[in-house]
């Protein structure tokens, strides 16, 4: 049986009873087959029995919570039962060792930029973007520090936006990013669907020994997981912000899946359950892999990306980050 994200939008009550996981809300109660579930996404106000939890812990289940907004919360996060002792080791080293973390984060920097230029040639827009970059990449090379990285990957994320405006349709253009709140429908659906990406590679790190609180580009103070920060870079072009523009392209989002509120513009219910059932169908997409000689799907490639962060800090590869070729 093929695991399967779980994903809560109403109101209701998780609980468990003998060896069945049951959801209850107006509608009724529902059985879940816990052997099929892969992990959790509560959107809704669900309040879940530590019996649940319990049960979701032995089988292996990240839970993930998002407010009434979309954003996300926090994470129920099992023991993990993948350790070694050794890659823990090797992950500190390499955030303590300033040379080796510089490394690392502008590897992430540089392969984000390239996904982007990969989006931006695909849509021709990518006007002057090339020659940019050769730019940026010289001054990221030259980066003695974390702050000089992250600036390097703000300017050329700007450009970016620019440009991918250019191929949006008007009433769904970026103008100027935004966040919390969004200040427009393209902000709100990109803030959406990163949110989503962030908790998605949160859960493929589970399934790893690395340990997601130590991180290279982003602080590990920052946030909880914040190796899924640093990971989010390579994914959010090709899969976050690809989704984003056939969605309102195609004119499958439109201007009445948005709401205001908080000062800004938020996805409406029905627009998050829109966006996240074509978010789950492109993570279930096959692609060839060039290395593997198979087919793989989407979601896989996050997993993958861990294992190859893996093997860089043990020295046994060197990290290359995916740039997408599909």
């Amino acid at each position: 049986m093929r695991k399967r994200s779980l994903t809560l939008f109403s109101d209701g009550n998780l609980f468990r009873r003998e060896n069945t996981l049951y959801f209850e809300n107006a509608q009724g109660r529902k059985p879940l087959a816990v052997e099929g579930i892969y992990d959790v996404y509560v959107y809704g106000h669900v309040n879940i029995s530590s019996q649940a939890l319990h049960f979701l812990a032995q089988k292996g289940i990240t839970v993930h919570f998002f407010n009434h907004y979309g954003h996300y919360d926090g994470s129920f996060y099992p023991r993990k039962k993948l350790h070694s002792g050794n890659l823990v080791v090797a992950q500190a080293e390499h955030y303590l060792n300033r040379e080796k973390r510089l490394t690392l984060a502008k590897l992430f920097v540089r392969g984000s930029a390239l996904n982007m230029e990969k989006n931006l040639k695909r849509w021709k827009v990518a006007d002057g973007f090339p020659n940019l970059l050769e730019e940026l990449f010289e001054e990221l090379e030259n980066a003695r520090r974390i702050t000089e990285v992250m600036n390097v990957e703000a300017r050329v994320r700007q450009e970016y936006y620019a440009r991918w405006d250019e191929h949006l349709p008007e009433g769904f253009r970026i103008v100027k990013r935004t966040r919390r709140p969004p200040g427009n429908e393209m902000n709100a659906l990109i803030s959406f669907l990163n949110s989503r990406l962030y908790a998605t590679i949160v859960s493929e790190l589970y399934n790893t020994q690395l340990v997601p609180t130590v991180s290279y580009l982003h602080e590990p103070g920052e946030r909880r997981f914040s190796l899924a920060l640093d990971l989010s870079e390579i994914f959010k072009p090709i899969m976050a912000d690809r989704i984003a523009t056939r969605l309102v392209k195609q004119g499958v989002i439109k201007k009445e899946h948005f709401r205001g509120e908080l000062n800004g513009v938020l996805l409406t219910k029905e627009g998050m359950k829109t966006v996240l059932e074509h978010y789950n169908k492109e993570l279930g997409k096959s692609v060839r892999h060039p290395g593997l000689k198979k087919n793989v799907t989407k979601q896989r490639l996050i997993r993958l990306e861990a294992y190859k962060l893996m093997r860089h800090v043990l020295g046994i590869n060197e990290y290359e980050p995916l740039v997408a070729w599909f």
